[in-house]
């Protein structure tokens, strides 16, 4: 008896720590997974609306550019160039916050901003403005659809913003600006963002004024 006892006793502590491994390595996969291809962020700031709001949920794809080795700035391959019109999360060159942005300008492009509006190449960026509901078409604050590589998205041009330009994106680094082109503090006050800064892409917004919703980026 005392023999059986025993017996069951190891057997006991033995699926405890099976069970206890098990959620350890769910655990551990799970923290490597939100730090090498998939995570989420919370927008603090207004400055890409109307595209995403203060306060939205977006899931980021980590995985988009290429993979970093969990819990390191080291990547494991090359970093790839995003599209124009992404929206990626990124580095401040600043002060090392987490920034949401647009990518607008790649390496070798030369751009030029003037009250918000972008010039590419020698090629003023399509841009389609009409005023915001329930405004006249005077209207300060106007709502437009804006075209890049990635296709259209809406923006906020406002009073525009400060001008920039014309300069050429150097090599490897990045131009980004907010959708909110008037309220927002972006490449064209802390210059160029190098690729190996990017955190990954902003796919949607899943949680808007504290609702469940998909809306895509």
């Amino acid at each position: 008896m005392a023999r059986a006892t025993s017996k069951d006793g190891n057997s006991d502590g033995r699926g405890w720590r099976r069970e206890l491994l098990s959620i350890t390595i769910t655990l551990a996969l799970l923290l490597v997974g939100r730090a090498s291809f998939a995570d989420h962020y919370r927008v603090p700031t207004g400055s890409m609306e109307p595209s995403v709001r203060a306060g939205d949920r977006v899931v980021v794809n980590k995985a988009a550019y290429g993979l970093r080795l969990p819990f390191t700035d080291a990547w494991l391959s090359d970093v790839r160039t995003p599209q124009r019109g992404d929206v990626v999360v990124v580095t401040s060159p600043e002060d090392g916050r987490v920034l949401l942005k647009r990518v607008v300008a790649v390496g070798g492009d030369c751009v030029t901003v003037r009250t918000g509006q972008i010039t590419l190449n020698d090629e003023r960026v399509p841009i389609t403005t009409i005023a915001a509901p329930g405004q006249p078409a005077e209207a300060l604050v106007r709502y437009s659809y804006e075209t890049l590589d990635a296709g259209m998205h809406a923006l906020k041009v406002g009073s525009g913003g400060p001008d920039f330009g014309p300069v050429t994106v150097p090599a490897g680094q990045l131009l980004l600006m907010g959708d909110n082109r008037g309220n927002s503090h972006d490449s064209r006050s802390f210059g160029f963002v190098r690729k190996e800064a990017l955190l990954g892409r902003a796919v949607g917004v899943y949680v808007r004024a504290g609702r469940w919703r998909w809306i895509a980026l």
